[in-house]
């Protein structure tokens, strides 16, 4: 078994406090970031470096690249190969994209993706389903997803997900549940999945963890990050 911590955060385009943001990504000590609204427009890739840098991480994979979804992570994390995957765009509505990769951590074989699905329900409710399907065609066994659903665990969306993955907090809550908005939380819209037989040791919005207060919290961005800790069997 090969304990795993997976960190899923909002940055909004890193217009708030990086410092404050770097602070809460270092305390969470994650071996996987799952990042949404990474910089995309002008030097998006130095912009994002200096954040990895700051927080004990380096670029996976994503940004620009994959409209606003990236993967960092610690140097624990052997990289096998990455694809950035651009769903059909919809006209009318702000191009979405997934950062996707398959890596090794002390002998855990496992698929990764990054996400932030669309306003849109038609088009969100799809895009779970290619979701899965990217998923499904990883060719691994063990696999986790993690992103900024803008969908509630009661909507079809999220239930769709929630159908074919482990719903992490909603298997072992550790930490807050809320993850929008960061001044008053109370909805949870922000989640991470695994697939079957990958254990679950606790996931929530992190609190209580030395280094993260609730200052920083607020002052990083607008969402509230979601982090997991999960055993993935060796291969």
């Amino acid at each position: 078994m090969a304990l795993v911590r997976v960190l899923s955060y909002n940055i909004r385009s890193m217009r708030d406090d990086t410092t404050a943001l770097a602070r809460v990504i270092t305390a969470c000590d994650p071996d996987l970031v799952l990042v949404q609204e990474a910089p995309r427009f002008f030097r998006w890739r130095k912009k994002l470096a200096r954040l990895a840098s700051a927080s004990g991480q380096v670029i996976l994979t994503g940004g620009g690249t994959a409209a606003g979804p990236a993967i960092l992570c610690n140097l624990r994390v052997t990289v096998e190969r990455t694809e950035d995957v651009l769903p059909p765009l919809t006209p009318g509505q702000h191009r979405r994209g997934f950062a996707t990769a398959v890596v090794d951590i002390a002998g855990a074989r496992l698929g990764v993706l990054s996400c932030h699905l669309s306003l849109q329900s038609d088009e969100r409710y799809d895009q779970a389903g290619m979701l899965l399907d990217r998923l499904a065609g990883m060719g691994v066994e063990h696999a986790v997803a993690g992103g900024d659903l803008n969908d509630r665990p009661d909507g079809r969306t999220f239930r769709r997900l929630a159908a074919g993955l482990q719903d992490c907090w909603a298997v072992n809550p550790s930490g807050g549940e809320h993850t929008w908005t960061r001044d008053e939380p109370h909805r949870r819209i922000d989640a991470i999945f695994a697939t079957k037989g990958v254990e679950v040791l606790g996931c929530g919005v992190p609190t209580g963890l030395p280094g993260v207060t609730a200052a920083d919290l607020r002052a990083a961005t607008d969402h509230l990050p979601v982090l997991a800790t999960l055993e993935v069997p060796a291969a």
